[in-house]
């Protein structure tokens, strides 16, 4: 604990409302921090507050901090061990999917929202936390909406002497203040310097890359500092990358899907000037040093289901005002800035004050598995910020029904149990549990690591043998995922046994979606009619052949398309349709 105890914490705006935090948090149990960014809330405030119980002679002495994104998980936990002179997972450690640097001696966590949910189930009274620290609460992703209701839930009925401290960069203050009980607000104010504002929007006919890498090289030319871009997913990063070939600056990558020294390296000063292309990971929980100059695409990939049809994937839509604002902030953080918006200005004031909550828009069998394993299956008696749309829910719990997990009545099975044990969307876990019956479970594993619907083949039986072991990233992403899964059966007490059995990928993708088998249309066409009555259309050149059955893992309904599109399946046969 000397660490704590010692610390000299930056100056930071944040420190000056440190004892205001702690203070509302004594009187109230809760309380609402509102902060910009770069101001210190996601790593001075945990410090303090594990400090400040240190000192009390009994009782929980852990700091939780729950963060969106296991990026900013990793990259909060490395920055206070670092005020600290210390390695992570000493006084300060964190817990993500598939990574965990904690200790006997660990006073600080970082989790990500759905690890949280997962301990929360299964310890409802928190036994050794202290604090919850829930950071950047205005993304409102769905998992942490659902952790605030399930906290507020287990502190009004095992635990009241659990704080709760919601921060936020941007935030209707005062209805999270009311949710949590007429909870104190503190705000911490950032003297941010001075950020001019210029829209460069396409040209007629123009790709967003292509204004994007347009506006990168004025930029470059225009100013100094870094420059920060934000795009709204990893092609639309590569492709921008493609374009910027030859600059006079390193272009560097940040999302949540590059191998951890990659993600480090793009959060380090380089010794040249930097271009760091960067996903949403960016807006606020995270800060990215020596930038001077934002290009901000002004897009964002978010979830949306299409409930008629079925089909879940991600959508491209505008950001909201707020998200803008903070983005444009990035540039200021450090010195006056620039910030070029890829829109023009009448488009700007068209934009929605806010992002739209994820749990408004979201596939929620999930949710659904989450809340009847917390025994409340339409979430009756839980304070929600939003609460879980009437028709999203009930298709969840539908599907649950469908894939063995809860009874009619809504409560979980012992496969429910397990399938949420493994913190997967309850489909894969399915596929997962019950494909190393049926497969093995390196098979089953195998399948499940590549159900993504991030990803874009659409045959899945050669998707398997051509992932080289060595050096190709995917594959080594890959191979630790298979890794980290085949254990998860091991550990959820699986019935197995360890067997070779036939490679059956159709069989894997069929547990996960059984209303998904698909019979070709008479006539040679290259449309699917699914068991569930959607039909989809495979792709030319997608190597599934004449195949008469397929087992579809992924499809997406388009725009202007009369059907969806096969995004990635298996051939599969009659005899598989009808086990199904």
């Amino acid at each position: 604990m000397t660490g704590l105890t010692t610390v000299e914490l930056p100056g930071l705006p944040v420190r000056t409302v440190l004892d205001d935090v702690s203070a509302a948090l004594d009187a109230h149990g809760s309380a609402v921090l509102v902060a910009p960014p770069g101001t210190g809330k996601t790593t001075l405030v945990p410090l303090d507050l594990a400090r400040r119980i240190s000192a009390r002679p009994a009782g929980p002495h852990r700091v939780v901090v729950a963060e969106p994104r296991r990026l900013a998980a990793r990259a909060a936990a490395s920055r206070m061990a670092a005020l600290l002179g210390e390695p992570v997972g000493e006084t300060v450690g964190y817990s993500v999917r598939g990574d965990r640097k904690v200790s006997a001696r660990t006073r600080v966590e970082v989790v990500t929202s759905g690890l949280l949910v997962r301990r929360l189930q299964n310890d409802p009274e928190l036994h050794d936390t202290a604090v919850v620290v829930l950071d950047e609460c205005h993304e409102r992703h769905l998992d942490a909406d659902l952790l605030l209701a399930l906290l507020l839930d287990a502190r009004a009925g095992l635990r009241d002497d659990l704080r709760l401290l919601t921060t936020s960069a941007t935030v209707a203050s005062d209805r999270l203040a009311d949710l949590l009980g007429d909870a104190p607000v503190v705000t911490a104010h950032a003297p941010l310097h001075p950020v001019d504002i210029v829209h460069r929007p396409p040209d007629r006919g123009e790709r967003i890359e292509a204004c994007v890498a347009r506006t990168v090289h004025a930029a470059l030319a225009e100013h100094d500092g870094d420059v920060l871009v934000f795009l709204p997913g990893v092609a639309e990063i590569d492709r921008v990358a493609e374009r910027l070939d030859g600059v006079d600056a390193d272009v560097v990558s940040l999302h949540g899907r590059l191998p951890a020294q990659r993600q480090d390296a793009a959060l380090t000063p380089g010794p040249r000037r930097r271009v760091v292309l960067s996903t949403a990971v960016a807006e606020s929980s995270l800060t990215v040093p020596g930038v001077r100059v934002v290009v901000d695409s002004g897009l964002a990939r978010v979830p949306r289901i299409d409930h008629r049809r079925g089909l879940p994937g991600l959508a491209t839509v505008r950001v909201s005002r707020a998200v803008a604002e903070q983005r444009a902030g990035r540039a200021g953080r450090e010195a006056p800035g620039v910030t070029y918006r890829c829109w023009s200005q009448a488009e700007h004031t068209s934009l929605p004050a806010y992002p739209e909550p994820e749990i408004r828009t979201a596939e929620l069998s999930r949710l659904a598995l989450e809340l009847a394993c917390w025994s409340t299956p339409d979430g009756a008696g839980l304070s929600w910020w939003d609460p879980p749309p009437e028709g999203a829910l009930t298709a969840g719990r539908t599907l649950l029904t469908t894939l063995g997990a809860v009874t009619p009545d809504g409560l979980p099975t012992a496969r429910g149990r397990r399938m949420a044990s493994v913190g997967l969307h309850p489909r894969l876990a399915r596929a997962l549990l019950d494909g190393a019956d049926e497969v093995g479970p390196r098979a089953a594993a195998e399948v499940v690591a590549l159900l993504h619907p991030r990803r874009r083949p659409t045959d899945l039986d050669p998707e398997l043998p051509p992932l080289p072991p060595a050096k190709d990233p995917p594959a080594r992403r890959w191979q630790r995922e298979v890794a980290r899964l085949t254990a998860l059966t091991r550990d959820r007490g699986a019935s197995h046994r360890d067997t070779e059995r036939p490679h059956d990928p159709a069989a894997v993708v069929a547990l996960a979606y059984p209303e998904r088998l698909a019979r070709r249309r008479p006539g040679g066409t290259p449309v699917y009619l699914m068991a569930g009555g959607t039909a989809v259309e495979v792709p030319p050149g997608s190597g599934l052949g004449d195949s008469e059955w397929l087992a579809v893992a992924d499809a997406t309904r388009e725009p202007g398309r009369a059907h969806g599109v096969v995004r990635l399946a298996a051939v599969a046969d009659e005899e598989l349709a009808l086990r199904a």
